[in-house]
């Protein structure tokens, strides 16, 4: 290196002067203002500096929660010498993959294609015209253990790049021919059969962890799409197998320290078999799902500790992760003081020092905190020894709130105040779910709420979703999962209010995922809309990983739209789509159990209830509901069966002489039912058959 360029960025280190991103407003972006690397967002910018000086792109894709994110800053991005090299012969890019996905994506699916695996922080070398010909993760400052470090790999490209260029470009021009054939080309579709569910829960019958729950080997992740699923399969072929690998998966996840014990809440994934090692970042968006499984499993079983579990989950994203006009936050860190997992550990001393001697004593052999220690000489908390489960203990829940308090002051743990749409959306769709089962008005209000803050802030002028909200400023025109997610979540709000405007909402939204990214030709939903930047290549996602895929979510969508309104137009989309998934599910079913569950939909018996409630019913409701009716209407005959009834495969519309119009508008066939005998009327239609209208659910189960 020049001692010159050395000199050079000590100057402007000391001066703080902040790169390009230092007017962005993602906080994994911000984080990156003040290194003395000269990065750049993602835009004509970069790219037009790129091709006027002629340089090669780094590009450096991330979140602001991810530990080997940090790691990574801290060894190169942060390095003077790494700067030189990436300055003078490169034009460096940074992206933040929770508002990007749309190129996080492309990008990960290149990576994972070209090297077999793929994770964050993810790093590309490519041409000026956005043509990858180098794909890699985390990237040490120098070689170590067979892996390249950054400054060789930086210094040997610059010199291909000047002597063997035409081969970069070939590669890149390779790579990206095959993907665009793959996800443009013509798509394989299938047929929607019950042999395809069979076999996804066959995998997962061969994958699954008999003592610790859970699927394949470490690490593991809670995936809560394939519990899920399999407690859906469990109630639709009375499959006593499926429901216990969900339940060990669910009790062993709640036994670990993958499980926050101190504070609740899940952390992203353990690195263990026993899920008592995890990496501590908590996801919203895992929290949100694992919340709705433990609540499924609830509702199924009747097991209180699912609910108390789903209850702890609630209450945590209520407590530390939403923002005070109702969003909720993207994630919290795995690290703080610069060490991973630092601010959830504890020693024995540490407890004495908070708690009385009994009760220290009490609570580190509760939780197994030791002197040993199971992580870097501290104690995880958890339950893996444990005899008995038994979390609404009131000596445990005390002694929690105390740690808890105790740790929140201890270190400070760094939050991702993002608000994305699409992590919002799931996050709704768990506390109305929470309403449902557990019949808890709070939870709806919660999620009305957020509701009421995606409407206000997360929607533009002409009615586009947008991906992210945060100091302020909202940007970035939604993509499938935005629309998809929304669309599930309005639905269930549906389902707990029977407020039409919802039903309505989701509809209208359900046409504008169909009019922007249904592919008329090969049939499928793109991630990225019709208008939208367009990448190297335009991507389909379907393989459910850390969240279902927006095409697993469309198709949910779809086939309930069409159960709801029987509305032929929704119907055929739903077949297409449902065709659409299963042929690319066929060749590995279980890494689609999202997309199970819409298959489920469609093939087995489906219930559906109109209710019309009786005017003098309705009468007396409005005058305690300031703008729905139905919120001063107890139903509590309806409102039970919906808690106490696992099903996915019902649907429910509620009639009233006020909304009886546009409730037609929507779905047709209530016009035709009416009270009778002067007393709240059930029409209850199963497997496409329908019964005559009575007066009660009772024995309607």
């Amino acid at each position: 290196m020049h001692t010159t360029d050395l000199l050079t960025y000590k100057r402007q280190e000391t001066t703080r002067t902040p790169n390009k991103l230092g007017d962005e407003k993602s906080p994994y972006l911000l984080q990156h203002q003040y290194n003395p690397v000269d990065w750049y967002p993602w835009g004509e910018e970069a790219f037009a500096k790129a091709r006027q000086e002629d340089k090669p792109v780094f590009l450096s894709i991330g979140y602001s929660t991810c530990h080997w994110c940090h790691v990574m800053a801290h060894e190169c991005f942060e390095d003077e010498e790494v700067a030189v090299l990436l300055n003078k012969y490169f034009v460096s890019i940074k992206v933040d993959k929770e508002e990007r996905p749309d190129i996080d994506t492309v990008y990960m699916t290149i990576c994972q294609s070209t090297t077999g695996h793929g994770g964050w922080p993810l790093t590309i070398l490519m041409t000026p015209d956005k043509k990858p010909f180098y794909a890699a993760t985390y990237i040490p400052k120098h070689s170590r253990y067979g892996m390249i470090g950054l400054m060789e790999l930086l210094d040997l490209v610059r010199l291909d790049w000047n002597n063997k260029r035409e081969d970069l470009i070939q590669t890149g021009n390779q790579i990206t021919a095959v993907m665009k054939s793959t996800f443009e080309g013509k798509s394989n579709k299938g047929d929607v059969t019950k042999n395809l569910i069979n076999l996804a829960v066959s995998s997962l019958k061969q994958s699954f962890d008999h003592d610790y729950g859970g699927f394949g080997n470490e690490p593991k992740f809670p995936t809560p799409h394939n519990l899920m699923f399999l407690l859906a399969y469990s109630k639709a072929e009375a499959d006593e197998q499926a429901l216990f690998m969900a339940e060990k998966t669910l009790k062993h996840m709640y036994r670990g320290g993958i499980y926050d014990h101190v504070g609740y809440g899940f952390s992203r994934y353990s690195t263990d078999a026993r899920w008592l090692v995890p990496h501590f970042e908590k996801m919203l968006y895992d929290n949100a799902l694992l919340a709705i499984a433990y609540l499924e499993a609830y509702q199924y079983t009747g097991n209180s500790l699912y609910k108390t579990i789903a209850e702890q989950i609630l209450t945590y994203i209520w407590r530390e992760m939403t923002d005070s006009e109702g969003g909720f936050y993207c994630a919290q860190d795995a690290d703080s003081e610069g060490e991973e997992g630092k601010y959830y550990v504890f020693t024995p001393d540490e407890i004495a020092s908070v708690l009385q001697n009994d009760d220290a004593g009490f609570f580190c052999n509760y939780y197994d905190i030791t002197r040993e220690g199971n992580f870097e000489g501290a104690s995880i908390p958890n339950r893996i020894k444990a005899n008995e489960l038994n979390p609404e203990n009131e000596r445990v829940v005390r002694l929690c709130q105390y740690i808890c308090n105790y740790r929140t002051n201890r270190y400070r743990l760094h939050k991702d105040d993002k608000i994305l749409t699409s992590w919002n959306s799931l996050m709704i769709w768990a506390y109305a779910k929470a309403a449902i089962i557990l019949k808890n008005d709070e939870y709806i209000n919660i999620a009305r709420t957020a509701i009421n803050f995606i409407n206000r802030k997360l929607i533009d002028e002409g009615g586009r979703l947008l991906v992210r909200y945060r100091d302020g400023d909202a940007a970035i025109n939604g993509h499938l999962d935005d629309y998809a997610f929304y669309c599930m979540a309005l639905l269930c709000v549906y389902d707990t209010t029977f407020d039409l405007e919802y039903l309505k909402q989701a509809k209208t939204l359900a046409d504008d995922m169909l009019e922007l990214f249904w592919d008329d030709i090969n049939e499928g939903f793109f991630l990225n809309s019709s208008d939208a930047e367009q990448l190297i290549y335009r991507p389909k996602e379907v393989y459910d990983g850390a969240t279902p895929s927006g095409n697993s979510a469309a198709g949910y969508v779809l086939q309930r739209l069409a159960h709801i309104t029987a509305d032929i137009k929704y119907q055929e989309y739903a077949d297409k789509q449902l065709r659409f998934l299963a042929g690319q599910v066929k060749d590995y079913p279980s890494g689609f159990c999202f997309s199970q569950l819409a298959f489920i939909q469609a093939l087995y018996p489906s219930r559906e209830i109109v209710c019309v409630v009786d005017e003098k019913d309705l009468n007396t409701a409005a005058k305690t509901a300031d703008k729905n009716p139905l919120e001063g209407l107890r139903l509590d005959e309806l409102r039970e069966y919906l808690a106490e009834n696992y099903d996915h495969n019902t649907v429910v519309l509620v009639k009233t002489m006020e909304n009886e119009e546009d409730l037609a508008d929507i779905a047709e066939y209530t016009r035709d039912c009416h009270i009778i005998n002067d007393k709240t009327t059930y029409y209850i239609c199963e497997n496409h058959s329908c019964r005559a209208p009575v007066n009660t659910l009772s024995n309607k189960q």
